[in-house]
Parts: structure tokens; C-alpha cells; sequence
């Protein structure tokens, strides 16, 4: 992995009104790596990741996706706010799932597959129905294709979503405790899907609490706590022997 970073943040502020909720953050991410962003609630991972994507303005520091300073230009020393429009063609690089699914309900599987490419990139329907098909086959729901939302499980649902988002071709996905609404025997599908996606090469910041996923699957592990980076390593190390004592407090419970 070398050359420009896929991600990079420096030194990242972000507040809602008094209470300042990211405070100072610097992580870099590789082009290919998987990250996963961990921590305990109210820590700002997931603020965090919706100011990658530019869902939220930070109030400082700087924010580069694949070496374009996110939801800004720069001239000189002064920064200056992007039009919506030029926001809207930044994000459409970016991949992003939720807790909750957010799929349109009068939507098929398929149709919510295909819905972004044609209306937002433009894209032929029936190409865009082909890669569709090769999307929901990839997330193993070649046999959902003309299912309702509320004809899918939860886990279903999701992995849905992940291909919706997929459709959009993004060099970037993030996703946002994607197993947490999930009943627990439907979360090892969810991630399966995800794991995938990994070995396929695809950049991936991942807000969890599935510490097995991120031992497994990622290759940078970062512990937030109250704003802050606690600590960035290797997954297994981090897992194994956490150097700071707020690090080892909050695996000890979630281990």
C-alpha cells in the first residue's frame, strides 16, 4: 500500500452547539485497507464517519478523501465551502451504510439496487439492472431480487443495503455499526458480506462493535474515547495488548 492515502484527517474538530464532540482527530487510511473504528457510545466514531462523507461540516482541521479535501477548496491559505452540487459529486464516490437499512419500501430488492445509478449517475437501466443482479448475487440474494423490504429479514435488509451502495461504484465505504440493529444470528451474514467486499480490495472504514471482525478482517484498529484517539495498531495487537489504560478498561468489558 503506497502513495496518497485513501482518507486522511488532521487534526478534525467537530461540536453540536457547546459540546465539542470530535477533538482533534488524525487517522489515515490506505488505499485497500480495512479500519475499524471502535469505542464506547458518545465517543464520536460515528460523528466521525458522517463528517468523511460531509453528512456533517467540521468546525476544523482537514478532511482528504483519495487526495481531494472533502466539502471544501482551498485557495491559498483560505478555505472555501463547496456548492451543494459539487458536495452531492464528492459523495457519490462514497459508500455509506447505516444502522438501519433506509431502503424504499415500495421498492423491489432490485429496484432499490438500481434506483441510484440511473437517477444520479445516469446510468442505462438495463446495464444498470445487469450489475444489479451481479450485486445482489455477490451479497447472496440472487433468489430476493423481486422482494419487498418488509418481505426480507433484518439481515437481508442490510446486506441489501450493501449492495445499493455498491451500485454506485464508490473507492471508499463506510459503514456505521452495520450489525448493531441486527438480530445476533443474522449478524455473522452481514459480515460475511463485508469480508468479502475486503478481500475484493475495497477501502473500508468500519464503526463496530464486532471486535471478532475487526481482529479478523482489519488491518488498522482504532480505540476513540470522549473525542479522541486513544490508540491506532494492528487489530490483533491493539486486541491483545492494549497499551493505554482507557483502551484496556474498555475491552475488558466488550471482550
Amino acid at each position: 500500500m503506497s502513495g496518497e492515502p485513501m482518507v486522511r484527517a488532521e487534526a478534525v474538530h467537530k461540536s453540536f452547539g457547546r459540546t465539542e464532540v470530535l477533538k482533534g482527530i488524525d487517522i489515515t487510511v490506505a488505499p485497500g485497507e480495512v479500519c475499524c473504528v471502535v469505542g464506547p457510545s458518545g465517543s464520536g466514531k460515528s460523528t466521525f464517519l458522517r463528517c468523511v462523507n460531509h453528512l456533517e461540516k467540521i468546525n476544523a482541521g482537514r478532511l482528504w478523501v483519495d487526495g481531494e479535501l472533502v466539502g471544501y477548496r482551498q485557495r491559498g491559505d483560505k478555505l472555501y465551502e463547496l456548492r451543494e452540487k459539487e458536495v452531492a459529486a464528492q459523495r457519490r464516490e462514497i459508500g455509506m451504510v447505516f444502522q438501519r437499512f433506509n431502503l424504499f419500501p415500495h421498492m423491489t430488492a432490485l429496484e432499490n439496487v438500481i434506483e441510484a445509478p440511473v437517477q444520479v449517475r445516469r446510468e442505462n437501466r438495463a446495464e444498470a439492472r445487469e450489475r444489479a443482479l451481479a450485486l445482489l448475487e455477490r451479497v447472496g440474494l440472487a433468489d430476493k431480487t423481486g422482494h419487498y423490504p418488509g418481505q426480507l429479514s433484518g439481515g437481508q435488509q442490510q446486506r441489501v443495503a450493501i449492495a445499493r451502495a455498491l451500485a454506485m461504484r464508490p473507492k471508499l465505504m463506510l459503514f456505521d455499526e452495520p450489525t448493531s440493529a441486527l438480530d445476533p444470528e443474522l449478524v455473522g451474514e452481514v459480515l460475511d458480506a463485508m469480508k468479502a467486499l475486503a478481500e475484493d480490495g475495497m477501502t473500508m472504514i468500519v464503526v463496530t462493535h464486532e471486535m471478532g471482525f475487526a481482529r479478523e478482517v482489519g488491518d488498522s484498529l482504532v480505540f476513540m474515547d470522549d473525542g479522541v484517539v486513544v490508540e491506532t495498531g494492528p487489530p490483533r495487537e491493539v486486541l491483545a495488548g492494549p497499551r493505554h489504560e482507557r483502551t484496556k478498561a474498555f475491552l475488558s468489558k466488550v471482550l
